[in-house]
Protein backbone atom coordinates (compact mmCIF):
# COMPACT_ATOMS: atom_id res chain seq x y z
CA UNK A 1 0.00 0.00 0.00
CA UNK A 2 1.10 3.58 -0.70
CA UNK A 3 3.14 4.89 2.28
CA UNK A 4 1.18 8.16 2.56
CA UNK A 5 -2.16 6.35 2.57
CA UNK A 6 -0.78 3.97 5.21
CA UNK A 7 0.22 6.98 7.33
CA UNK A 8 -3.27 8.47 7.09
CA UNK A 9 -4.81 5.11 8.06
CA UNK A 10 -2.39 4.86 11.00
CA UNK A 11 -3.41 8.31 12.24
CA UNK A 12 -7.12 7.55 11.81
CA UNK A 13 -6.76 4.24 13.66
CA UNK A 14 -4.92 5.93 16.52
CA UNK A 15 -7.56 8.64 16.87
CA UNK A 16 -10.48 6.21 16.71
CA UNK A 17 -8.97 3.84 19.27
CA UNK A 18 -8.75 6.63 21.87
CA UNK A 19 -12.57 6.85 22.01
CA UNK A 20 -13.39 3.39 23.43
CA UNK A 21 -10.30 3.36 25.65
CA UNK A 22 -11.22 6.75 27.09
CA UNK A 23 -14.44 5.18 28.39
CA UNK A 24 -12.39 2.82 30.56
CA UNK A 25 -9.88 5.60 31.40
CA UNK A 26 -6.82 4.09 29.72
CA UNK A 27 -3.98 6.36 28.49
CA UNK A 28 -3.85 7.45 24.84
CA UNK A 29 -0.47 5.77 24.40
CA UNK A 30 -2.09 2.39 25.09
CA UNK A 31 -4.77 3.20 22.53
CA UNK A 32 -2.14 4.08 19.91
CA UNK A 33 -0.22 0.85 20.50
CA UNK A 34 -3.37 -1.28 20.27
CA UNK A 35 -4.40 0.55 17.09
CA UNK A 36 -1.02 -0.30 15.59
CA UNK A 37 -1.43 -3.96 16.52
CA UNK A 38 -4.88 -4.05 14.88
CA UNK A 39 -3.73 -2.62 11.54
CA UNK A 40 -0.19 -4.07 11.51
CA UNK A 41 1.13 -7.21 9.83
CA UNK A 42 1.42 -9.30 13.01
CA UNK A 43 -2.25 -9.65 13.99
CA UNK A 44 -3.49 -9.83 10.41
CA UNK A 45 -0.89 -12.48 9.62
CA UNK A 46 -2.10 -14.64 12.53
CA UNK A 47 -5.82 -14.17 11.73
CA UNK A 48 -5.43 -14.89 8.00
CA UNK A 49 -2.79 -17.60 8.35
CA UNK A 50 -0.15 -15.44 6.71
CA UNK A 51 -2.25 -14.75 3.59
CA UNK A 52 -2.70 -11.06 4.35
CA UNK A 53 0.06 -8.88 5.78
CA UNK A 54 -2.03 -6.17 7.41
CA UNK A 55 -3.49 -2.82 6.43
CA UNK A 56 -0.01 -1.43 7.12
CA UNK A 57 2.37 -4.04 5.71
CA UNK A 58 5.88 -5.01 6.79
CA UNK A 59 7.31 -3.49 3.59
CA UNK A 60 5.56 -0.18 4.26
CA UNK A 61 6.87 -0.16 7.83
CA UNK A 62 10.44 0.26 6.58
CA UNK A 63 9.56 3.62 5.03
CA UNK A 64 8.41 4.88 8.44
CA UNK A 65 11.88 4.65 10.04
CA UNK A 66 12.54 8.36 9.64
CA UNK A 67 9.30 9.21 11.50
CA UNK A 68 10.28 6.96 14.40
CA UNK A 69 13.77 8.52 14.58
CA UNK A 70 12.50 12.11 14.51
CA UNK A 71 9.77 11.35 17.06
CA UNK A 72 12.36 9.91 19.46
CA UNK A 73 14.43 13.03 18.92
CA UNK A 74 11.54 15.30 19.90
CA UNK A 75 10.71 13.13 22.90
CA UNK A 76 14.28 13.52 24.14
CA UNK A 77 14.27 17.27 23.36
CA UNK A 78 11.08 17.70 25.39
CA UNK A 79 12.53 15.79 28.35
CA UNK A 80 15.67 17.94 28.15
CA UNK A 81 13.43 20.99 28.41
CA UNK A 82 12.57 19.87 31.96
CA UNK A 83 16.21 20.17 33.07
CA UNK A 84 16.28 23.67 34.51
CA UNK A 85 19.49 24.14 36.50
CA UNK A 86 17.55 25.50 39.46
CA UNK A 87 15.55 22.26 39.64
CA UNK A 88 18.54 20.03 38.92
CA UNK A 89 20.50 21.62 41.77
CA UNK A 90 17.68 20.71 44.15
CA UNK A 91 17.35 17.14 42.88
CA UNK A 92 20.78 16.49 41.28
CA UNK A 93 22.34 14.03 43.75
CA UNK A 94 18.97 12.48 44.44
CA UNK A 95 18.29 11.86 40.72
CA UNK A 96 21.74 10.40 40.08
CA UNK A 97 21.53 8.05 43.07
CA UNK A 98 18.04 6.83 42.18
CA UNK A 99 18.94 6.35 38.50
CA UNK A 100 22.08 4.32 39.20
CA UNK A 101 20.49 2.09 41.86
CA UNK A 102 17.30 1.34 39.89
CA UNK A 103 19.37 0.52 36.79
CA UNK A 104 21.68 -1.78 38.74
CA UNK A 105 18.68 -3.29 40.52
CA UNK A 106 17.09 -4.34 37.22
CA UNK A 107 20.44 -5.61 35.91
CA UNK A 108 21.35 -7.80 38.86
CA UNK A 109 17.82 -9.09 39.51
CA UNK A 110 17.55 -10.32 35.91
CA UNK A 111 21.15 -11.54 35.71
CA UNK A 112 20.82 -13.42 39.01
CA UNK A 113 17.47 -15.02 38.15
CA UNK A 114 18.49 -16.14 34.64
CA UNK A 115 21.89 -17.50 35.71
CA UNK A 116 20.49 -19.30 38.81
CA UNK A 117 17.83 -20.88 36.57
CA UNK A 118 20.67 -22.56 34.67
CA UNK A 119 20.78 -20.55 31.44
CA UNK A 120 24.09 -19.73 29.75
CA UNK A 121 26.19 -16.97 31.29
CA UNK A 122 26.41 -14.85 28.08
CA UNK A 123 22.60 -14.93 27.85
CA UNK A 124 22.22 -13.91 31.50
CA UNK A 125 24.72 -11.06 31.11
CA UNK A 126 23.06 -9.71 27.95
CA UNK A 127 19.53 -9.81 29.37
CA UNK A 128 20.70 -8.28 32.63
CA UNK A 129 22.23 -5.37 30.72
CA UNK A 130 19.19 -4.85 28.48
CA UNK A 131 16.93 -4.79 31.57
CA UNK A 132 18.27 -1.31 32.46
CA UNK A 133 16.59 0.39 29.48
CA UNK A 134 13.34 2.28 29.94
CA UNK A 135 11.04 4.01 27.44
CA UNK A 136 10.92 7.80 27.87
CA UNK A 137 8.34 8.17 25.09
CA UNK A 138 5.51 6.32 26.83
CA UNK A 139 6.24 8.02 30.14
CA UNK A 140 6.30 11.52 28.64
CA UNK A 141 3.02 10.99 26.79
CA UNK A 142 1.21 9.86 29.95
CA UNK A 143 2.59 12.84 31.90
CA UNK A 144 1.48 15.26 29.18
CA UNK A 145 -1.95 13.76 28.58
CA UNK A 146 -2.96 13.98 32.24
CA UNK A 147 -0.91 17.13 33.04
CA UNK A 148 0.73 15.24 35.89
CA UNK A 149 2.81 17.30 38.28
CA UNK A 150 4.36 16.73 41.69
CA UNK A 151 7.42 15.19 43.33
CA UNK A 152 7.05 11.79 41.60
CA UNK A 153 6.66 13.35 38.12
CA UNK A 154 9.52 15.81 38.66
CA UNK A 155 11.75 12.91 39.74
CA UNK A 156 10.52 10.52 37.05
CA UNK A 157 11.38 12.57 33.93
CA UNK A 158 15.08 13.18 34.71
CA UNK A 159 15.49 9.58 35.96
CA UNK A 160 14.10 8.24 32.67
CA UNK A 161 16.39 10.60 30.74
CA UNK A 162 19.58 9.75 32.69
CA UNK A 163 18.71 6.05 32.58
CA UNK A 164 19.76 5.90 28.93
CA UNK A 165 23.32 7.03 29.75
CA UNK A 166 23.65 4.62 32.67
CA UNK A 167 22.14 1.81 30.59
CA UNK A 168 24.63 2.35 27.75
CA UNK A 169 27.55 2.00 30.17
CA UNK A 170 26.19 -1.14 31.83
CA UNK A 171 25.31 -2.69 28.47
CA UNK A 172 28.78 -2.06 27.05
CA UNK A 173 30.55 -3.62 30.04
CA UNK A 174 28.23 -6.65 30.28
CA UNK A 175 28.23 -7.29 26.53
CA UNK A 176 32.02 -7.23 26.47
CA UNK A 177 32.06 -9.85 29.23
CA UNK A 178 29.40 -11.92 27.43
CA UNK A 179 31.34 -11.86 24.12
CA UNK A 180 34.55 -12.76 25.92
CA UNK A 181 32.92 -15.76 27.63
CA UNK A 182 31.30 -16.99 24.40
CA UNK A 183 34.40 -16.55 22.25
CA UNK A 184 37.05 -17.27 24.86
CA UNK A 185 38.71 -13.88 24.22
CA UNK A 186 39.64 -11.38 26.94
CA UNK A 187 37.44 -8.24 27.19
CA UNK A 188 39.28 -5.00 26.37
CA UNK A 189 39.25 -1.60 28.05
CA UNK A 190 38.42 -0.07 24.67
CA UNK A 191 35.21 -2.08 24.24
CA UNK A 192 34.12 -1.90 27.87
CA UNK A 193 34.90 1.72 28.74
CA UNK A 194 36.45 3.87 25.99
CA UNK A 195 33.80 3.40 23.28
CA UNK A 196 30.73 3.82 25.52
CA UNK A 197 32.30 6.85 27.23
CA UNK A 198 33.08 8.39 23.83
CA UNK A 199 29.48 7.83 22.73
CA UNK A 200 28.07 9.50 25.83
CA UNK A 201 30.48 12.44 25.90
CA UNK A 202 30.32 13.11 22.14
CA UNK A 203 26.51 12.98 22.19
CA UNK A 204 26.40 15.47 25.08
CA UNK A 205 28.93 17.84 23.45
CA UNK A 206 27.16 17.93 20.06
CA UNK A 207 23.78 18.23 21.81
CA UNK A 208 25.07 21.18 23.87
CA UNK A 209 26.28 22.94 20.71
CA UNK A 210 22.88 22.47 19.07
CA UNK A 211 21.21 23.83 22.22
CA UNK A 212 23.40 26.96 22.07
CA UNK A 213 22.50 27.44 18.39
CA UNK A 214 18.77 27.14 19.15
CA UNK A 215 19.06 29.67 22.00
CA UNK A 216 20.88 32.16 19.73
CA UNK A 217 18.36 31.69 16.92
CA UNK A 218 15.44 32.27 19.31
CA UNK A 219 16.93 35.69 20.14
CA UNK A 220 17.13 36.47 16.43
CA UNK A 221 13.76 35.09 15.27
CA UNK A 222 10.73 36.49 17.06
CA UNK A 223 7.72 34.88 15.39
CA UNK A 224 6.25 31.66 16.78
CA UNK A 225 6.44 29.96 13.36
CA UNK A 226 10.14 30.73 12.86
CA UNK A 227 11.06 29.62 16.36
CA UNK A 228 9.19 26.37 15.82
CA UNK A 229 11.10 25.89 12.56
CA UNK A 230 14.40 26.41 14.41
CA UNK A 231 13.53 23.67 16.94
CA UNK A 232 12.41 21.26 14.22
CA UNK A 233 15.60 21.90 12.22
CA UNK A 234 17.77 21.36 15.30
CA UNK A 235 16.16 18.05 16.25
CA UNK A 236 16.27 16.75 12.67
CA UNK A 237 19.93 17.80 12.43
CA UNK A 238 20.69 15.94 15.67
CA UNK A 239 18.96 12.76 14.49
CA UNK A 240 20.68 13.10 11.10
CA UNK A 241 24.11 13.31 12.72
CA UNK A 242 23.39 10.14 14.70
CA UNK A 243 22.52 8.30 11.47
CA UNK A 244 25.60 9.73 9.75
CA UNK A 245 27.87 8.34 12.48
CA UNK A 246 26.10 4.96 12.50
CA UNK A 247 26.42 4.49 8.72
CA UNK A 248 30.08 5.55 8.56
CA UNK A 249 32.84 3.79 10.42
CA UNK A 250 34.28 6.88 12.13
CA UNK A 251 37.10 6.15 14.58
CA UNK A 252 39.32 8.13 16.94
CA UNK A 253 42.54 6.58 18.32
CA UNK A 254 41.20 3.17 17.27
CA UNK A 255 37.87 3.58 19.08
CA UNK A 256 34.68 3.59 16.97
CA UNK A 257 32.66 6.78 17.42
CA UNK A 258 28.87 6.61 17.62
CA UNK A 259 26.11 8.84 18.96
CA UNK A 260 22.93 8.39 20.98
CA UNK A 261 19.96 10.34 19.59
CA UNK A 262 18.28 10.32 23.01
CA UNK A 263 21.27 11.81 24.81
CA UNK A 264 22.10 14.27 22.03
CA UNK A 265 18.58 15.71 21.68
CA UNK A 266 18.01 15.67 25.44
CA UNK A 267 21.17 17.75 25.94
CA UNK A 268 20.09 20.17 23.20
CA UNK A 269 16.78 20.73 25.00
CA UNK A 270 18.47 21.09 28.39
CA UNK A 271 21.05 23.66 27.21
CA UNK A 272 18.42 25.64 25.30
CA UNK A 273 16.02 25.88 28.25
CA UNK A 274 18.81 27.13 30.51
CA UNK A 275 20.18 29.72 28.07
CA UNK A 276 16.90 31.20 26.84
CA UNK A 277 14.55 33.27 29.00
CA UNK A 278 11.76 32.52 26.51
CA UNK A 279 12.19 28.75 26.50
CA UNK A 280 8.71 28.14 27.95
CA UNK A 281 6.95 29.91 25.04
CA UNK A 282 9.08 28.09 22.46
CA UNK A 283 8.57 24.66 24.04
CA UNK A 284 4.85 25.36 24.25
CA UNK A 285 4.91 25.81 20.48
CA UNK A 286 6.72 22.50 19.91
CA UNK A 287 4.30 20.78 22.32
CA UNK A 288 1.43 21.88 20.07
CA UNK A 289 3.18 20.57 16.96
CA UNK A 290 4.38 17.18 18.17
CA UNK A 291 1.20 15.28 19.26
CA UNK A 292 0.46 13.89 15.74
CA UNK A 293 4.11 12.86 15.43
CA UNK A 294 4.05 11.08 18.80
CA UNK A 295 0.78 9.39 17.91
CA UNK A 296 2.29 8.06 14.67
CA UNK A 297 5.36 6.90 16.59
CA UNK A 298 3.27 4.73 18.92
CA UNK A 299 0.91 3.43 16.22
CA UNK A 300 3.97 2.43 14.15
CA UNK A 301 5.55 0.85 17.25
CA UNK A 302 2.38 -1.15 17.85
CA UNK A 303 2.28 -2.29 14.22
CA UNK A 304 5.90 -3.39 14.52
CA UNK A 305 5.25 -5.71 17.50
CA UNK A 306 5.23 -9.39 16.57
CA UNK A 307 2.56 -11.40 18.42
CA UNK A 308 3.89 -14.70 17.09
CA UNK A 309 6.88 -14.34 19.42
CA UNK A 310 4.78 -14.59 22.59
CA UNK A 311 4.69 -18.42 22.78
CA UNK A 312 8.47 -18.60 22.23
CA UNK A 313 9.73 -16.81 25.33
CA UNK A 314 9.16 -19.69 27.79
CA UNK A 315 10.68 -19.69 31.26
CA UNK A 316 13.49 -17.26 30.43
CA UNK A 317 10.96 -14.70 29.20
CA UNK A 318 8.87 -14.99 32.35
CA UNK A 319 12.02 -14.60 34.48
CA UNK A 320 12.97 -11.48 32.52
CA UNK A 321 9.53 -9.90 32.89
CA UNK A 322 9.13 -10.66 36.58
CA UNK A 323 12.65 -9.91 37.80
CA UNK A 324 13.13 -6.77 35.70
CA UNK A 325 9.91 -5.40 37.21
CA UNK A 326 11.06 -6.32 40.73
CA UNK A 327 14.52 -4.87 40.11
CA UNK A 328 13.13 -1.56 38.83
CA UNK A 329 10.64 -1.26 41.69
CA UNK A 330 12.91 -2.18 44.59
CA UNK A 331 15.94 -0.45 43.03
CA UNK A 332 14.00 2.81 42.70
CA UNK A 333 12.62 2.39 46.22
CA UNK A 334 16.08 1.78 47.70
CA UNK A 335 17.60 4.67 45.75
CA UNK A 336 14.82 7.04 46.80
CA UNK A 337 15.20 5.96 50.44
CA UNK A 338 18.99 6.47 50.42
CA UNK A 339 18.52 9.84 48.68
CA UNK A 340 16.03 10.99 51.32
CA UNK A 341 13.19 11.41 48.81
CA UNK A 342 9.69 11.89 50.11
CA UNK A 343 7.27 9.05 50.77
CA UNK A 344 5.34 9.12 47.48
CA UNK A 345 8.57 9.02 45.44
CA UNK A 346 9.76 5.98 47.40
CA UNK A 347 6.39 4.28 47.04
CA UNK A 348 5.39 4.94 43.43
CA UNK A 349 8.45 5.84 41.32
CA UNK A 350 9.48 2.23 40.57
CA UNK A 351 6.07 1.42 39.07
CA UNK A 352 6.45 4.22 36.52
CA UNK A 353 9.79 2.86 35.23
CA UNK A 354 8.47 -0.35 33.66
CA UNK A 355 7.81 0.71 30.01
CA UNK A 356 10.53 -0.52 27.64
CA UNK A 357 10.86 -0.01 23.89
CA UNK A 358 13.31 1.36 21.33
CA UNK A 359 16.56 1.42 23.30
CA UNK A 360 16.03 -2.15 24.53
CA UNK A 361 15.21 -3.37 21.02
CA UNK A 362 18.38 -1.71 19.72
CA UNK A 363 20.42 -3.44 22.41
CA UNK A 364 18.82 -6.78 21.50
CA UNK A 365 19.76 -6.28 17.85
CA UNK A 366 23.38 -5.72 18.88
CA UNK A 367 23.20 -8.95 20.92
CA UNK A 368 22.04 -10.88 17.83
CA UNK A 369 25.26 -10.10 15.96
CA UNK A 370 27.56 -10.12 19.00
CA UNK A 371 26.30 -13.43 20.46
CA UNK A 372 25.30 -15.64 17.50
CA UNK A 373 24.66 -18.68 19.69
CA UNK A 374 22.17 -16.91 21.98
CA UNK A 375 21.17 -13.80 20.00
CA UNK A 376 17.88 -15.14 18.60
CA UNK A 377 16.66 -16.18 22.06
CA UNK A 378 17.64 -12.84 23.58
CA UNK A 379 15.88 -10.93 20.82
CA UNK A 380 12.68 -12.99 21.19
CA UNK A 381 12.60 -12.36 24.95
CA UNK A 382 13.16 -8.60 24.58
CA UNK A 383 10.61 -8.17 21.77
CA UNK A 384 7.95 -10.07 23.73
CA UNK A 385 8.74 -8.11 26.88
CA UNK A 386 8.46 -4.88 24.88
CA UNK A 387 5.00 -5.90 23.67
CA UNK A 388 3.80 -6.53 27.23
CA UNK A 389 5.58 -3.58 28.89
CA UNK A 390 4.47 -1.04 26.29
CA UNK A 391 0.79 -1.99 26.68
CA UNK A 392 0.74 -2.51 30.45
CA UNK A 393 3.44 0.03 31.43
CA UNK A 394 1.58 3.27 30.54
CA UNK A 395 -1.50 2.05 32.43
CA UNK A 396 0.58 1.33 35.53
CA UNK A 397 2.31 4.72 35.18
CA UNK A 398 -1.07 6.45 35.17
CA UNK A 399 -2.27 4.45 38.19
CA UNK A 400 0.91 5.21 40.15
CA UNK A 401 0.78 8.96 39.41
CA UNK A 402 -2.91 9.03 40.27
CA UNK A 403 -2.34 7.31 43.61
CA UNK A 404 0.49 9.76 44.29
CA UNK A 405 -2.05 12.57 43.85
CA UNK A 406 -0.34 14.02 40.77
CA UNK A 407 -3.21 13.30 38.37
CA UNK A 408 -6.74 14.50 39.02
CA UNK A 409 -8.91 11.80 40.57
CA UNK A 410 -11.64 12.10 37.90
CA UNK A 411 -9.29 11.28 34.98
Amino acid sequence: MNALISLSIAMAAGLLMTRPLKLIKLPNVTAFLLAGLLIGPSLWGIVTGGKFGGIVTADTMKSFDVIVSVALGFIAFSIGGEFRLSDVKKLGKQILLITVIQALGATFFVFGAVSIAGFAMPEALALGAIATATAPAATLLVVRQYKADGPVTRTLLPVVAFDDAIGLMIFSVFMSLAKAIESGEAPTVKNMLVEPLCEILLSLIIGALLGVIVALCVKWFKSRANRLSVCIAAVIAGVGLVELFSKNNITLFGAKLSLSSLLLCMMAGAVFCNLSSEYAKVLEGTDRWTPPLFMLFFVISGADLDLSLLPKIGIIGVLYLVFRSLGKYFGARLGATLAGAEKNVRKYLGITLLPQAGVAIGMAQIAVSALPEHGASIQAVVLCATLIYEIVGPVLTKIALKKAGEIRADL
